[in-house]
């Protein structure tokens, strides 16, 4: 079962795996994994809640736990941080990262501060995902070492991601916080690094878009725009000429 909170932040404890039915999927469970993939958001409006059930908590890690790593380096670690002491700590760290984005952004910085850019304080649960000190794996990332561990982490942050969706819980990811900050409040060992903060629970309603887009801010591209042509492969030397 998942730890309860304390002053010190601790991980939370994962199982051994998730229970498989079959290898193969029906056209009914296939159609739930695209509608989960389409209906997904990054939410940011939560509705007042006690606590998730451990066993509903214990599903939704255990999904993140099920990504897949590159070596099979499973980088991602969690901590549960949802008790009010915890959140008022962190969410001065998120006001800081806002209104620093908000000078950045110019001539748009007023428009900015009126969207709602965290769930912190209104979430069911926080989590933080973090990525833990490098182990050594060298399997698939000897050259890129860093970025495969971050993809890694990506991968299982996702899968959470989609399993909140089925279990009818919005989840978002909320980046802005300096990370070095971030680490330092949470007692993270050397080499470790904060990911993000996860806001996850029960909401009033699923954003129809994303809330970007539906702010105005900024609109999604189709699919047609991330397509690339293969560029012509070079021309071959032809082979030397029999003597």
């Amino acid at each position: 079962m998942p730890v309860p909170c304390h002053t010190q932040a601790q991980a939370l404890p994962v199982g051994d795996g998730l229970a498989e039915d079959g290898p193969s999927f029906n056209a009914a469970e296939r159609a739930a994994v695209y509608r989960a993939i389409a209906l997904r958001r990054d939410m940011r409006h939560f509705a007042p809640s006690p606590p998730l059930p451990d066993d509903q908590l214990q599903r939704l890690l255990q999904a993140a736990h099920a990504a897949p790593s590159v070596g099979l380096m499973q980088p991602w670690r969690f901590m549960r941080l949802s008790s009010p002491e915890w959140r008022a700590r962190l969410q001065p760290l998120v006001e800081a990262e806002r209104q620093r984005t908000a000078v950045a952004l110019g001539e748009r910085d007023t428009e900015f501060l009126q969207l709602k850019v965290d769930g912190i304080r209104d979430c069911a649960e926080l989590l933080a995902v973090v990525l833990a000190p490098d182990d050594g794996t060298v399997f698939g990332r000897l050259s890129q070492p860093r970025q495969m561990a971050w993809c890694s982490a990506a991968c299982a942050v996702q899968n959470l991601w989609l399993a909140a969706r089925a279990e009818n819980l919005g989840m978002g990811w909320v980046s802005m916080f300096d990370p070095a900050a971030l680490a330092s409040a949470l007692s993270l060992p050397a080499g470790a690094e904060p990911l993000g903060l996860l806001c996850l629970g029960p909401v009033p309603a699923f954003y129809d878009r994303p809330m970007l887009e539906t702010t105005g801010w900024r609109q999604g591209r189709p699919l047609g725009d991330m397509l690339m042509a293969s560029p012509p492969l070079p021309s071959l030397s032809p082979p030397p000429s029999p003597v």
